[in-house]
């Protein structure tokens, strides 16, 4: 029977920890010095167990398993956000990895097998989704060739030339490998901890859509023009947030979210009218119908703007991923191997977060697993969860991969 060792898995998150070390989080940007050393400790941990390991041309991570198969694929991201968390990414990663090496372990799961990948910057620093994508066969070199970091440390062309990863091959899935993916990650969120519960079975992936507008007026001198006359882009963005709030309850799903990330103002300075405001803009819904509805909506209130004058306005659309349903077979498996495992602690739920499950979703059957995050805390270096969570989700995990492997041919 496949075990996990929850214990060797601990050890694993503790030690990568110590990669990009901050405080009680970790800093390991997408291609930073340690984001590159924790693909490459990654490789050769995969390589150990006899996996065929690679880090590819746009840095995915890949571990494919010996044997006829059938195969599982599991996996999430080894990157993190700026000074943040030790856990989101990571515990998915490693708990891919202690599946690989328990079914190898198992003479009785002989031929079968665990494929382990850490997908490239699920975080976002580059793009969105660029190593899942990648691995779907969904991104082109022209989109990696524009992707420039957001903090400011360059070119993604630039970085992975520096990681000696220049002129690499990317690695595509082949979907009819796998009997289904498999992630795992914190919760990022407050259900499981606040109702005493150790492990979530996700239903759906929420879609983010991701929005830049822009709004042009004209630069003035901020004491002698006179409010008739001006054309403030500064004004005539807070008029388009202010209608977003205004409106986007009357539009919204359950589950619906919205979030200005950033705006600002050019030139930025205090005695000049702004000439030229832009913001970020993005919201969040499982449903197609919903996320069709806010973009409408949203189109509307930079269209009437832009029509109101004196500034014009305009809607440019960042992203537009599907949601991700989680398949209900692979759903009724964490199920049963929670109710096994750990009796009366489960909890069904969609995600509010988006995750690569979501893209690998599009191509293959898959699933996702929650443990609970301390405080609901995440994207900031006190994220935590403890590690008797940590360890049961562990069991768990395995436990369901095991279920699907030994169901399939077996």
């Amino acid at each position: 029977m496949v075990k996990a060792n929850p214990e060797r898995a601990l050890r694993d998150l503790y030690e990568l920890r110590e990669m990009g070390r901050y405080k009680t989080g970790v800093h390991r940007p997408t291609l930073s010095p340690e984001d590159v050393a924790s693909r490459r400790w990654l490789a050769a941990k995969l390589a150990d167990i006899g996996h065929s390991a690679t880090i590819d041309g746009i840095a995915n991570v890949f571990g494919r398993a010996p044997g006829a198969g059938p195969h599982v694929l599991a996996g999430s991201h080894i990157e993190s956000q700026n000074q943040s968390g030790w856990l989101d990414g990571a515990l998915g990663v490693i708990y891919a990895l202690e599946a690989a090496r328990a079914v190898a372990e198992d003479p009785a799961m002989a031929g079968r097998g665990v494929d382990v990948i850490a997908f490239v910057d699920e975080e976002g620093h580059f793009g969105q989704f660029l190593g899942s994508y990648s691995f779907a066969g969904q991104l082109d070199e022209a989109t990696i060739d524009a992707a420039t970091d957001r903090s400011g440390r360059g070119p993604m062309r630039s970085l992975l030339g520096e990681a000696g990863l220049a002129g690499v091959p990317r690695v595509t899935m082949d979907p009819a490998r796998y009997r289904a993916f498999f992630e795992a990650h914190i919760e990022q969120g407050r259900r499981l901890e606040a109702e005493g519960l150790t492990i979530g079975v996700v239903t759906s992936i929420i879609a983010i859509w991701q929005y830049k507008i822009t709004v042009e007026g004209a630069q003035n001198h901020a004491g002698t023009t006179t409010m008739a006359e001006r054309r403030d882009a500064g004004t005539a963005m807070m008029r388009i947030w202010h209608r977003i709030e205004e409106r986007f309850p009357d539009v919204i799903g359950q589950h619906s979210v919205w979030t200005v990330g950033r705006t600002e103002l050019t030139p930025g300075a205090p005695s000049i009218i702004p000439g030229l405001a832009e913001m970020l803009f993005q919201f969040r819904d499982a449903e197609m119908e919903v996320l069709e509805r806010l973009h409408e909506a949203l189109a509307a209130i930079v269209a009437e703007v832009d029509a109101e004058g004196p500034c014009t306005a305009r809607l440019t659309q960042l992203a537009r991923p599907m949601p991700g349903r989680m398949d209900p077979s692979l759903q009724a498996a964490l199920l049963a191997s929670g109710e096994a495992l750990t009796p009366g602690q489960t909890l069904v739920m969609p995600s509010a977060a988006g995750h690569d499950a979501q893209i690998m979703s599009q191509h293959v059957p898959s699933a996702m697993m929650f443990v609970p995050s301390i405080g609901g805390v995440s994207h900031h270096w006190t994220e935590d969860t403890s590690d008797a969570d940590i360890k049961d989700g562990a069991a768990v995990f395995v436990d369901a991969i095991a279920r699907v492997l030994a169901a399939d041919g077996g």
